[in-house]
């Protein structure tokens, strides 16, 4: 069911992640999929269009078919029972997390696990609050960061903590003991937590998703953010959620005016709406794919860059890769000039080097010849 666009296709279709290199550099840095929209999707979009649904949303759309079609993908997927008229249209995660920020939390510094989605690094001064940097030990077999940073954190007075969960770019499904730990320390220091779970259908053999949401004790002080859309390659259809279990929380939100929730896409709308009720095979096929591409990146790496150390990929196409035993501060420049565009590390965790970000969303051929050229690019001298 998993199409692999063409060189053409892909060019023609991911205007970012294909139109912002050479043609002759192979991308697998953004977050976006080499691979065709799931067909039922992409149907219900064409009709709408077709229809005419070109103008605005309903703006007061929580509930209705995509609260509908959101609780009911996760009482299959999770078990988690969402109350639909609690979901909420945003225009995208990143925004949604403003919006919970500006609504919800304390004027208080923001605890931020390291590496972060690097659009996390903007979105939290823009909203006027400093940002407490909660670092992953880049030695650690775990991806889980260390409680007691976060603990510091709210000592020194971070008020939030925004939780990544699955994470992106360390490829982590925290366990039902990770987040009760968080759950604990968070209400310990009265902070709230705002939990961004765009990477939830993606988590891959091996691992399960817990919501932060399906965990008892947390509905007065968490809300999630989350989208179909990096699952199902619609980021540019512009609609995402945040979900609550607190109807307190849940009309502070909707009460927030619209110049400060963005316009999200009735196309959006209508996309998840479709992803969420109707997509499940699609996903299915999408998972053993990606799983596909995991095992191939871990043959790839052990032949062409054997001291890479990948960390385990639970969730995501993103592969946190560790690059420092080639001794290249920069591996992201270094292969660019061997003809492929990864994710710099330093966008992720400033000031760490020596490693990348990996999408392996594409095919087997593509894929090989990414970790060819960055071998090429690493192996057989060192660089500064």
């Amino acid at each position: 069911m998993i199409r692999d666009l063409t060189d053409d296709e892909a060019r023609a279709a991911l205007v970012l992640k294909w139109g912002e290199v050479p043609a002759d550099v192979l991308p697998a840095w953004v977050a976006e999929m080499d691979y065709a929209v799931a067909p039922v999707v992409l149907d219900a979009v064409r009709a709408a269009v077709e229809r005419g649904v070109t103008g605005y949303p309903a703006f007061a759309a929580e509930g209705g078919p995509l609260g509908a079609a959101y609780a009911g993908w996760a009482k299959r997927h999770f078990d988690h029972t969402v109350d639909p008229a609690q979901v909420l249209p945003v225009v995208d995660v990143t925004a949604g997390v403003r919006v919970a920020l500006d609504v919800l939390s304390d004027d208080a510094p923001v605890a931020l696990p390291t590496p972060a989605y690097h659009p996390q690094f903007g979105v939290i001064p823009v909203t006027g609050r400093e940002v407490f940097e909660v670092p992953v030990d880049p030695d650690a077999e775990s991806g889980m960061f260390d409680l007691d940073r976060l603990e510091d954190a709210y000592r020194r007075g971070a008020r939030t903590l925004l939780l990544t969960n699955p994470h992106n770019p360390l490829g982590h499904v925290h366990t039902r003991e990770e987040l009760e730990a968080i759950r604990d320390l968070s209400v310990r220091y009265g902070a709230r937590v705002i939990s961004d779970e765009i990477h939830a259908p993606l988590v891959l053999p091996g691992a399960t998703h817990i919501p932060y949401l399906a965990l008892d004790g947390t509905a007065d002080h968490a809300v999630a953010v989350l989208a179909a859309s990096k699952a199902f390659n619609t980021a540019g259809l512009r609609c995402a959620q945040i979900v609550s279990d607190h109807e307190p929380t849940a009309k502070a939100l909707r009460e927030v005016p619209m110049a400060r929730n963005d316009s999200w896409s009735p196309l959006g709308e209508i996309a998840a709406t479709t992803a969420y009720a109707e997509g499940d095979e699609w996903l299915a096929a999408l998972v053993q794919r990606l799983d596909e591409q995991r095992s191939l990146l871990s043959a790839l790496l052990a032949e062409h860059l054997p001291d890479a150390r990948m960390r385990p990929l639970e969730a995501t196409y993103l592969p946190w890769v560790d690059l420092r035993a080639y001794d290249v501060a920069d591996p992201a420049a270094a292969a660019e000039r061997h003809g492929v565009r990864l994710g710099a590390g330093d966008a992720y965790h400033p000031g760490l080097p020596g490693h990348v970000r990996i999408n392996i969303a594409t095919d087997a051929r593509r894929l090989t010849e990414i970790v060819r050229r960055t071998a090429a690019a690493l192996v057989g001298g060192a660089e500064g």
